[in-house]
């Protein structure tokens, strides 16, 4: 099986503006730190070093790609989004939505983020790759065609499906995100169309605070192709499996896409700082096997995560790991230094049945 994993270093450059305390910011002054975001480049760079030391990398089909078309970003993002982007980012950066700011630069670096995307859903739709990995910065799952919101500044995946669908190489996508944030803007972009499915998992009253409902299916032709699972706080390795696969399986299955494509989020990690979730390396590893095994019986295996979420320095590199030694089938081995501890965290018994009950409700309010 061939995996490609996408990366660029200059994704990792992509920095805070207004919220920084170092100046000046922009050209070949790297960053310190995340250079004021929350949304911290080391998550990304400590699983790209994870992956060379232990060998990972050698197994995998390691690519870049140029920056998005403005073609390409018109198909979701208004002309005057990209101008005002442009124009901040040339200048000296800042802030057009809420939590998403950006320094001198960012619109080539959020371009170059959604690129990674796009190339590697379109080298899986071709078959030059069995499936992919895109290790995009700045995330994209929040951002609406003119709302940039959460950290993110362009609508990676969903660039990346309008560009694969004007090619003619996609016709139904089906989207599963596990980023522990509700994914409000792929849900917003898609939400009036049936030729996108969107499924959301993410914990219930965190970010955003009012979008994710259970209720909100979609509209017009869209209805019924939107899917939000929004789970209690404490869910962990168990309520996870469960929802895939009393949730996400069936609901992909009947949709019968070209391409699953996965925003891969590991802010559910049971020490993230942002997340009340207590998901482990482990389940991010078995969660992508199960939808490594539904894309190979519905989709000739065509599958793509896209990096989103995760802000622990320390446990995301794990997560990934495992995710991609899942991906590729690889024997190299990252061994969770934390499995033991993390075990110990774990709901109890009582709460698990607890959640299982919660899910299977919802999955049968949604007709699942």
């Amino acid at each position: 099986m061939t995996t490609g994993f996408f990366w660029d270093e200059r994704t990792f450059w992509h920095a805070g503006g207004n919220y920084a305390f170092t100046a000046p910011l922009g050209g070949l002054v790297q960053p310190l730190a995340a250079g004021g975001l929350p949304e911290s480049p080391e998550t990304k760079r400590r699983l790209k070093n994870l992956m060379d030391v232990t060998g990972l990398t050698q197994d995998l089909d390691v690519r870049t790609a140029p920056e998005t078309s403005r073609e390409a970003l018109l198909r979701v993002h208004p002309e005057s989004y990209l101008n005002a982007f442009k124009a901040m980012s040339d200048e000296h950066g800042g802030e057009l939505g809420e939590h998403a700011p950006f320094a001198k630069g960012g619109y080539e670096i959020a371009a170059l983020s959604s690129g990674l995307c796009l190339a590697a859903v379109e080298a899986v739709l071709k078959g030059d790759l069995d499936n992919a990995y895109s290790l995009s910065r700045p995330p994209g799952h929040h951002c609406l065609p003119d709302d940039p919101n959460g950290f993110c500044l362009m609508a990676n995946i969903a660039i990346a499906i309008e560009s694969a669908k004007a090619k003619g190489l996609a016709g139904r996508v089906a989207v599963l995100d596990w980023d522990v944030h509700h994914g409000n803007g792929t849900e917003a972009i898609f939400y009036d169309r049936d030729d996108v499915l969107s499924i959301s998992f993410h914990q219930e009253g965190n970010y955003p605070l009012h979008t994710g409902a259970l209720e909100d299916r979609g509209t017009g032709e869209g209805e019924g192709y939107n899917i939000n699972l929004p789970l209690p706080a404490g869910g962990g390795h168990t309520a996870y499996l469960h929802a895939m696969d009393r949730v996400a399986v069936p609901a992909i299955e009947a949709f019968n896409p070209d391409i699953i494509i996965v925003a891969c989020g590991f802010d559910a990690a049971v020490v993230d700082p942002l997340s009340s979730m207590l998901a482990t390396a482990e389940t991010f590893r078995e969660m992508t096997l199960k939808i490594k095994t539904l894309a190979e019986e519905t989709c000739d295996g065509k599958l793509v995560l896209v990096h989103e979420g995760g802000y622990s320095e320390v446990y995301v590199p794990f997560c990934g790991h495992a995710v991609l030694e899942a991906m590729s089938g690889s024997s190299i081995t990252a061994p969770d230094p934390f499995a033991k501890a993390f075990q110990n965290r774990q709901p109890s018994a009582r709460f698990d049945a607890f959640l299982i009950s919660e899910i299977d409700r919802m999955a049968g309010l949604l007709d699942l």
